[in-house]
């Protein structure tokens, strides 16, 4: 999606940027570990099928992709590198086209030594705060391997409620209505994040 290519989203604890080309050597060393490709329901990728997909999530219209920077390490470190900061990935999908109001969120904390920090947590905030300002969602589901409970139970603590399971694809699916008041208590989550051109005045490495 390139509605988001000049974005950066600036928490207390994660920034959440576009995903770009410099990002994807590092993205393709997370998804060789068969942990996270059993977590993401992925097969594994050579690094010139992953620069593929980089380029077909930023041009289809119908995904929404951020990469998630660890926003202490970012702050600490000199240039304008990020490799080094990655923490993982947060993802909207809008794949029903009978309800544009509807978003699929996915979240991945690919850094072994970013998780259990509440990263993903604040990603996931900042995600569901993106989709109802900026692409007008107001219902967003989640699926999640049954055997990710931590992620699971990162989710119900965000007020998603569990709507179906499957045993064929061993997976639970969970749902947020934003409704006034869920819309006022996200608001109230993110009040701290900010918004800004993520590159201003450099061109963009796609």
């Amino acid at each position: 999606m390139r509605l988001n290519q000049n974005i950066l989203l600036l928490g207390k604890k994660v920034a959440l940027v576009p995903y770009t080309s410099e990002h994807v050597p590092r993205y393709h060393e997370w998804m060789k570990s068969e942990e996270l490709q059993r977590l993401t329901a992925s097969e594994p990728l050579t690094l010139e099928q992953e620069y593929e997909m980089q380029r077909s999530w930023r041009d289809d219209a119908d995904k929404c992709t951020f990469i998630v920077l660890d926003a202490e390490k970012r702050q600490a470190q000199p240039g304008p590198s990020e490799e080094s900061c990655m923490a993982g990935d947060v993802n909207l999908f809008l794949t029903d086209p009978g309800d544009p109001s509807l978003g699929e969120i996915e979240v991945m904390i690919a850094e072994p030594s970013c998780r259990g920090q509440g990263l993903g947590t604040e990603a996931v905030l900042m995600m569901l705060l993106y989709g109802v300002t900026r692409l007008g969602l107001t219902k967003f589901e989640a699926k999640i391997g049954q055997g990710n409970e931590p992620s699971i139970r990162m989710f119900r603590k965000l007020h998603f409620e569990q709507v179906a399971v499957s045993s064929v694809f061993q997976e639970v699916t969970l749902r947020l209505m934003m409704s006034e008041p869920e819309r006022q208590w996200l608001l109230e989550q993110t009040s701290h994040v900010q918004e800004k051109p993520y590159r201003e005045g450099t061109s963009e490495p796609y």
